[in-house]
């Protein structure tokens, strides 16, 4: 895989495009070098999420590749899963990340397939065409933050189903009390205190958002995952849901105190009414799909 990969690197004249879900530091440094210096342009498309950062398949610390060499630029597709690396009007596509164990370069490595392919083929152009609309570029902040991300996920979870970079991640309930930070600094718009800075990173880590999305796509993440607490099944069923309710099952569940499933239960209703459409009556109040009135 190695082989094919650079041949076609060092072949290339005018521009160069390398597309993996999975790209690690040390290999996509060796692609780089194998670039002749008179190509200007080289590009890579990839996708971070805490999971597999955690898991070690991804390094997002391939930013600093394009912070020392300019003709790099790394851009981020949340969605992608294809492997296509092209230089100039040729191509290769097939199965094969940017990693040790995919390309070859130690042992045991995995079995893959890699097949020279016209950049001009249909089907490949409609693959660019999805990575170009949907991708956007990294940035060091995003690089920084997913890293922070995984080294949590890593002192929370154990590694499992390696051969999927995936984690046996603990069951999730919001941290952060005002949940209208959280898109704040995942998109580098803002800074808070650590404590603060702390909670939502750790909202962010255990939620495995992927990075780049925008705030409608990011919203759309959070409400799935909100509403894949267990405790809020009668919601979904379209019923209502009182404090009192939530906070009995959330202790009963989680094995929780009183006061841990209090805030819990607090933290959900300020989720569910940032995220979702619900929202809470007073006092004693009970959680309802609609918008409040009056």
């Amino acid at each position: 895989m190695w082989q094919q990969i650079e041949g076609l690197l060092r072949n290339s004249s005018r521009s160069v495009t390398l597309i993996a879900p999975f790209i690690k530091k040390s290999i996509f440094e060796a692609a780089v070098a194998a670039v002749p210096a008179s190509v200007e342009h080289i590009r890579c498309v990839t996708r971070w999420t805490p999971a597999e950062v955690a898991a070690g398949v991804s390094d997002p610390e391939i930013i600093e590749i394009s912070e020392s060499d300019k003709r790099v630029r790394i851009d981020l597709c949340p969605a992608l899963h294809a492997k296509i690396y092209v230089g100039d009007d040729r191509c290769l596509v097939g199965s094969a990340n940017l990693t040790s164990k995919a390309t070859g370069r130690v042992p045991d490595s995995n079995i893959e397939l890699l097949v020279e392919a016209a950049v001009a083929h249909p089907e490949i152009q409609r693959v660019l065409g999805q990575v170009e609309t949907a991708a956007v570029e990294a940035t060091l902040h995003q690089a920084v933050l997913i890293r922070k991300q995984a080294e949590l996920l890593k002192s929370e979870a154990s590694p499992s189903r390696a051969d999927d970079a995936e984690l046996a991640i603990q069951p999730w309930y919001p941290v952060t009390r005002r949940p209208e930070n959280l898109y704040v600094l995942y998109s580098g718009r803002g800074s808070f205190a650590s404590a603060v800075e702390e909670g939502i990173v750790l909202d962010l880590a255990l939620l495995n958002v992927p990075v780049g999305l925008s705030e409608g796509d990011f919203n759309a993440v959070v409400r799935s995952r909100l509403h894949a607490i267990p405790e809020l099944g009668q919601l979904q069923d379209g019923e209502s849901l009182s404090n009192v309710e939530l906070e009995l099952a959330l202790a009963q569940r989680s094995g929780v105190d009183e006061v841990l499933a209090r805030r819990r239960t607090e933290n959900i209703a300020a989720w569910l009414q940032h995220f979702d459409t619900y929202y809470t009556e007073v006092d004693s109040w009970q959680l309802r799909r609609g918008r409040e009135i009056g």
